[in-house]
């Protein structure tokens, strides 16, 4: 290791200002798979009764 090495866990101040630097919003800028997640069962849904359908229909 270096001599002139320095333990960034030894400044207090940068350690400060680390723990109150806010949190990235990336978590908040991802969509949302709700919608699509609900657009595909009610598509299989209605694929099923209409299979039904067409099965006692036919």
């Amino acid at each position: 290791m270096a001599e002139n090495y320095t333990d960034p866990s030894g400044n207090t101040a940068q350690f400060r200002a680390f723990v109150d630097s806010p949190e990235p919003a990336a978590s908040a800028s991802a969509p949302s798979r709700l919608p699509l997640i609900a657009g595909a069962a009610v598509a299989a849904a209605v694929v099923v009764v209409a299979l039904i359908a067409w099965i006692a229909l036919g």
